[in-house]
């Protein structure tokens, strides 16, 4: 494991100062010319070379025929040109003293044929030359505190705390818009593409000491090096949680894998059993991967799995309390202390049980700070799931009743859900139990929103919002087996 993120051979590749850029064009029906003007649309600060051999300007910059004639050896080179002139091309960079490159050009192990071979001369290439590169057949990086996407989607999302290693470039580059939505980011993402010379473990090391780095998440299509990749996890998880999803197990995914990035896969039970040894949590889909990551990366970890339920509808509080218990998670019954401080908050056609059915709050303010209050306080609840029904339309409707004009009603209705939505987060740093919610109605609605910007993720169903509860629980036991 290295110490620091400046050992690894990742750091001038997502921290570069100057960037040669073979296949940067004009044309935007080209890969390469989107991929550069990502970089220039990111605010990179530092210098680009674009590398044309016709071309005298770039979108905007001075271009350059051959890598001969840079004016300096640059940081790093991306290449996003044709595969008959890449390894002609990674010679030539040899030649110039460019230590680290991004090979974006497909055509390699992952076709076969001749694929394989070429993939080898690339790599006794630039170990000739003392290059290290990531790909080929990758989309790049993404490095939000350096300014740097090399993506062929522009990105200005802000920085976030999830790493990402994955062997697919797309959950990259269409995780951007995902991510935003959820208040979320990455704060280094690599697409590794084939792994020929720097792979999975490189990522992991990388990400583990990344101080920008909450949670690490990883899409799996074959790991090569397994005995480094289960000590490199090991030593990260005591410190930073890991999430995966391993697409390899099945007989169908197998296949796609092997033509995707060329990888050899392994059967499902024995990552299952990997993950569990190195205390990696895995995920069953992508819509989990994130899931999972956003709440380790911004939640608190639980000291238990008992769960309170606070709900104002009896069966999204019944379906929620099934979805618990199928994540292994338990209801336990409330404190007499507890019961007493709700005797005054809960109507009398209300249930104290737990899930909590409050039906329908005397002073609304209660629903979302007295009584949360009086749940996060009693000593038999780890965390809170709540089911939030508080459409913007509900707090207008009694003001535009009482003789408030529509317009000024909306300003006041929304100035009322931002202060619900701060005693929710008031809650969340004062008691340090996680929190989370779930609604049946649009998460872009106006206090789903505020509530991820207070920090507690809400989710579009009792299902996901139990799964990341349950994560929460099992990283809290990885973590302490581990340091045992």
């Amino acid at each position: 494991m290295i110490e620091s993120i400046t050992e690894s051979p990742l750091y001038k590749i997502v921290n570069p100062k100057s960037i040669a850029f073979l296949g940067a064009s004009n044309s935007f029906g080209a890969m390469g010319a989107n991929c550069f003007d990502s970089i220039i649309k990111r605010g990179f600060e530092g210098d680009l070379y674009p590398v044309h051999p016709r071309d005298e300007v770039v979108q905007g910059y001075k271009a350059y025929k051959t890598v001969e004639e840079l004016p300096c050896a640059p940081d790093l080179a991306i290449m996003v040109i044709p595969t008959r002139v890449v390894l002609e091309a990674m010679e030539a960079c040899g030649k110039k003293g460019i230590k680290n490159v991004i090979c974006v050009t497909a055509g390699f192990k992952e076709v076969g044929g001749e694929g394989p071979e070429r993939e080898k001369e690339l790599v006794r290439i630039a170990e000739k030359y003392g290059i290290r590169f990531i790909g080929p057949n990758c989309i790049g990086v993404t490095n939000a505190s350096a300014k740097l996407n090399t993506t062929f989607l522009a990105d200005n999302s802000k920085p976030g705390c999830i790493g990402l290693a994955s062997q697919s470039g797309s959950f990259v580059t269409q995780m951007f818009n995902y991510l935003d939505r959820m208040d979320q980011g990455f704060s280094t993402a690599f697409s590794v593409g084939n792994g020929a010379n720097i792979d999975l473990v490189d990522c992991l090391e990388y990400l583990g000491a990344s101080p920008d780095t909450k949670v690490i998440a990883l899409y799996v299509e074959g790991i090569a090096r397994g005995r480094e990749f289960m000590e490199t996890a090991k030593a990260i998880v005591p410190h930073k949680p890991i999430v995966a999803i391993y697409v390899g197990g099945s007989e169908t995914g197998k296949r796609a894998t092997f033509s995707h990035t060329g990888t050899m896969a392994g059967p499902d039970a024995l990552y299952d059993g990997m993950f569990r040894q190195c205390g990696i949590i895995r995920a069953s889909s992508i819509v989990e991967l994130f899931d999972f990551a956003w709440a380790l990366g911004c939640l608190p970890s639980p000291k238990g799995k008992n769960t309170a339920i606070q709900t104002n509808s009896g069966g999204p509080g019944a379906t929620a309390a099934d979805c618990c218990g199928r994540a292994g998670l338990t209801l336990p019954s409330l404190s007499p202390e507890t019961l007493e401080k709700l005797k005054d908050l809960l109507p009398g056609t209300a249930s104290a049980n737990n899930p909590i059915d409050i039906t329908f709050a005397r002073n609304p303010r209660d629903f979302w700070h007295a009584i949360p209050k009086a749940l996060l306080e009693d000593p038999n609840i780890d965390m809170l799931l709540t089911y939030y029904l508080t459409p913007l339309q509900a707090i207008k409707r009694p003001l535009i009743s009482s003789g408030v004009e529509e317009a000024e009603a909306e300003k006041m209705a929304v100035e009322f859900l931002k202060s619900f939505a701060q005693d929710t987060g008031n809650l969340l740093g004062e008691y340090g139990k996680p929190m989370v919610g779930f609604t049946f109605r649009g998460l872009e609605e106006p206090f789903p929103s505020m509530l991820r910007k207070q920090g507690c993720p809400i989710f579009s169903s009792p299902e996901r919002a139990a799964a990341v509860l349950s994560a929460l629980v099992q990283y809290v036991e990885f973590k302490a087996r581990l340091e045992a």
